[in-house]
């Protein structure tokens, strides 16, 4: 009898144990979607914030990268054609080319023959009105990176705040309700902080991109200025 009624209690252990395997288990394949759902209402503002921030980044990514790489060649093309007097084509190249640059250019080659303060004015002038198309909602990525860390402490909060009244409540502390409610509200701030983190850094890449851009466009049109002072033009 004493022999079964060991094997029972070893029995018993070992379903135990196996159970809180099961358990243990369960919590570790916890996927994403269903750990970010535990964090309450804040999540729904958070999660569209990092919607607003990966469809901003990925636009103003391709639309810079696009514009970068159009250039390539085109102040050669307008070199040669102002050489060699032919200002309507090279205006043409400038139109053609659908590029900021190009844009740029056009507005100095439509006023070749006034003077130079007046064509640099022009150049000056559409410079800036391309580059505020360049840095088109980046700013929003630096909004979001300043709102989503701070809705995420606000869900955190009001998750707290419902507790202690859980616990005023009940008229005693139950450290593992309280130890878990922390632990699923502390999922809004790590949401939070983690979107904007995401947001402050693409809002910095997408500023060096265009910065990159910029010192580039500005090189070509000093050295288009430089090109009509040359004697000839």
């Amino acid at each position: 009898m004493s022999f079964m009624q060991d094997n029972l209690t070893m029995d018993s252990l070992n379903t135990v144990q196996q159970q809180a395997v099961q358990l243990a288990t369960a919590e570790e394949n916890l996927n994403l979607l269903q750990m970010l759902m535990r964090g309450g209402w804040i999540m729904v503002p958070i999660v569209f914030l990092l919607f607003l921030a990966l469809v901003i980044f990925f636009e103003r990514y391709i639309t810079i990268s696009k514009a970068s790489k159009a250039d390539a060649g085109l102040m050669s093309q307008i070199k040669s054609n102002v050489m060699s007097g032919r200002l309507d084509a090279a205006i043409a190249i400038c139109r053609n080319s659908n590029t900021a640059l190009g844009r740029m250019l056009q507005k100095g080659l439509a006023r070749v023959g006034r003077p130079i303060k007046d064509i640099e004015a022009a150049i000056e002038n559409a410079g800036k009105l391309e580059v505020s198309k360049l840095e088109k909602n980046i700013n929003i990525l630096g909004i979001v990176a300043g709102i989503a860390p701070m809705l995420g402490f606000v869900g955190t909060i009001f998750g707290v705040i419902l507790i202690f009244r859980e616990v005023e409540v009940a008229g005693g502390i139950d450290i593992g309700s309280v130890s878990g409610g922390l632990y699923v509200k502390m999922i809004a701030s790590a949401s939070g902080l983690t979107v904007g983190i995401l947001a402050y850094i693409g809002y910095h890449v997408l500023n060096m991109m265009v910065d990159r851009l910029i010192l580039r466009m500005e090189t070509e049109a000093v050295e288009f200025i430089d090109l009509l002072d040359e004697p000839g033009v």
